[in-house]
Order: structure tokens, then sequence, then C-alpha cells
């Protein structure tokens, strides 16, 4: 069973309750948007921006159409299963930041260890958008990546000022 499977949580509160314990931990520019299929929240905390992704389900997703007995849902029935699905993604996201807030609160983890592969890079992404090709690559061809990049190399007019 996924957690908060049966939550009757609504997304608003999830996402105020999200809101509320970054800023009682100290996060700043608090920001949340969302569009067809992703949601986001994202926060300045420690020096750090942090950005969460959170897939949500589309609404015509097959899934939300069956009752589970082969028998189609009306549209109201598939619009609540739905909307059930999105309460818990948004709990779920609630959940995960507590829980790193909390691991760093008691000591188990560094801030940045908790949320490195959160924290935003310069172009928008992620370490862990950075990280996931990098980790396949080595796993694949069980070599390491270079600790530094190669060195770049000059252009004529870089060497002539």
């Amino acid at each position: 069973m996924a957690y908060a499977e049966t939550t009757s949580v609504s997304v608003e509160k999830s996402e105020a309750e999200i809101k509320a314990m970054l800023r009682k931990a100290g996060a700043t520019s608090l920001m949340s948007a969302e569009e067809p299929g992703n949601a986001v929240v994202a926060f300045e905390m420690q020096g750090r921006r942090i950005l969460f992704r959170l897939p949500l389900p589309a609404r015509d997703d097959k899934r939300f159409a069956n009752d589970g007995r082969q028998r189609l849902r009306p549209a109201d029935k598939r619009a609540a299963a739905w909307e059930q699905a999105c309460r818990s993604r948004w709990r779920g996201l609630m959940l995960c930041i507590k829980a790193k807030l909390e691991s760093v609160e008691s000591g188990i983890e560094t801030f940045e260890t908790a949320f490195l592969a959160h924290v935003m890079l310069p172009d928008g992404s992620t370490v862990g958008d950075y990280a996931k090709p990098a980790i396949a690559l080595a796993y694949e061809t069980e070599t390491m990546p270079p600790l530094l990049p190669a060195p770049r190399r000059q252009t004529e007019e870089a060497k002539e000022r």
C-alpha cells in the first residue's frame, strides 16, 4: 500500500504544511507550482537552492478509468480517484521533506548530504539530474569518471589576452 493512499488531507493543506515546515526550519524564498503531470517545491536554505519535482498522475491515466472489477468508472469517480492519487503524492512529498529535516536536526547527516540530489545547479538542473547518468555509466563500464574534468583547451584568441 502506498503511503497515504487513503488520505483525506487536501493537496492545498499538504502544500501549506510543507511551506510552514520549511519556514520553521529556516528556509527562505519558498515557491511551489503545478502544471499537468508535475508539481515543484523550491526553497533556499543554508545558502543553497533546493528543488523537489513531484510527478503527478495524468487525469486520463487508465488506472482511474477502471474500478478494479473491469468496470468503467463514471467521470466523477475517475476524477475522485485522480484527486486521491494527487493527495497521496503530496503527503509523500511532505513526509520526504520532513524526514530529511529531522535527519539534519538529529545530526544523522548534514543539510547538504540530506538534500544533495535536490540542490539546484546554476543551469536549473539538480545534482541528481547531473549525477544519475554518470553513476549509470560508471556501473555499466565499471570505471570511474575522472575526479576533475579534462582541462579546457585555450583558443588562440584566449591566449592573446
